[in-house]
């Protein structure tokens, strides 16, 4: 209990981390500099909702994660164990209670929720490939009966996708739109013109890049706030728990209303530092994301052509959603902030087109 009050992990170090001695001569853990890629991995590849987790687990053991001692591959109960562990984030719970935790983190708090997010079905998409790259099996929606569009094969080669057609389930009968069938090579070209929407000239991305660079200094002076905004909260519940554990030692309040508080001051501090990670990331990121945001954008349909089945799927997820497939047709939403480039970019092709008629 004394070790995890000090944020050291008092046991067995899980897979990513090793048990070593410090330079005080407390037991400790670190990342494993061979293993906790590998693991960080796992995270990333798996909030895709892109993965299984028998597919993750194949995919790590091509990355070598093995039992140290054993020297076999990890199950798949091992690759969900690591997926739910906090200890990754550098918060542990022990007793109870979550602790900050003084070893180096491997994820993101955010990436971890994420993941759990995906754990619990909130984004995960069914992949059932039998074989062969489905690149836009769990992607849509039939508009006339809300059930998957899942793909199949016939004669061997050619990929078709339709509609399950599973609408009337008291009945046990198919929908009609069942029988509606569509070549993989035309839903590829539907999503690349979709894609297509979302190209500028190099004149317009000058224009924003000036944008980004004017507005950066007021960004970054409004994050370096907020981050000092939550240190200075953070501080001040730390020094309340530190004084409130004397007290204890000393017989001033018992052991339950320890207990109690100290859990809502960790929680609250777990959150503190989940903020400051995340204002710490955008104010590193600001500049270069929005920048690489535009250059994606303006080269998505590009891109797609020329990417891999999974790299399409992975694409479109990040670009659109709400897909549904109508009688020969996509129907998509562009996520956030892709929406307002391809609105941008309609209206400037808009504007060129009126300014090419007045010539």
């Amino acid at each position: 209990m004394e070790k995890a009050e000090q944020g050291i992990w008092p046991t067995k170090a899980p897979l990513g981390y090793l048990n070593v001695t410090a330079k005080d001569g407390k037991k400790v853990i670190e990342p494993d500099p061979v293993v906790a890629p590998v693991v960080t991995k796992l995270f990333e590849r798996y909030a895709t909702g892109l993965y299984s987790l028998k597919a993750l687990t194949k995919a790590a053991h091509r990355d070598g994660l093995i039992h140290p001692k054993s020297g076999n591959p990890v199950p798949v109960s091992t690759v969900h164990t690591i997926l739910r562990n906090r200890l990754y984030t550098g918060l542990f719970q022990w007793n109870g209670r979550l602790h900050h935790g003084k070893h180096d983190p491997l994820v993101s708090i955010d990436l971890w929720e994420r993941v759990q997010g995906v754990l619990a079905g909130r984004h995960a998409t069914p992949i059932h490939s039998y074989g062969y790259e489905f690149t836009f099996s769990g992607l849509m929606t039939c508009a006339e009966c809300g059930c998957a569009v899942v793909a199949e094969v016939k004669k061997g080669k050619y990929i078709y996708y339709h509609c399950t057609g599973h609408a009337d389930k008291g009945r046990g009968a198919y929908a009609v739109c069942r029988r509606k069938y569509v070549r993989e090579e035309v839903l590829d070209k539907t999503f690349a013109g979709l894609l297509d929407q979302l190209h500028f000239d190099e004149e317009v991305l000058e224009w924003v890049r000036d944008a980004l660079k004017a507005s950066h200094a007021d960004e970054r002076r409004e994050q370096e706030q907020a981050i000092e905004r939550c240190q200075t909260q953070h501080k001040r519940l730390e020094d309340r728990l530190n004084a409130m554990y004397l007290d204890k030692l000393d017989g001033r309040i018992d052991n339950a209303f320890y207990d109690r508080m100290s859990a809502q001051w960790r929680v609250e501090q777990a959150r503190l530092l989940r903020e400051i990670e995340r204002h710490g990331e955008a104010q590193e990121s600001y500049m270069d994301d929005g920048i690489q945001l535009l250059e994606l954008a303006r080269n998505a349909s590009q891109m797609f052509t020329r990417q891999a089945p999974n790299e399409k799927k992975r694409l479109l997820n990040l670009v659109l959603s709400n897909c549904e497939w109508n009688r020969g047709e996509v129907r998509a939403v562009f996520r956030q902030p892709f929406d307002l480039l391809a609105e941008t970019g309609r209206r400037l092709r808009q504007m060129h087109k009126l300014v090419g008629m007045c010539r």
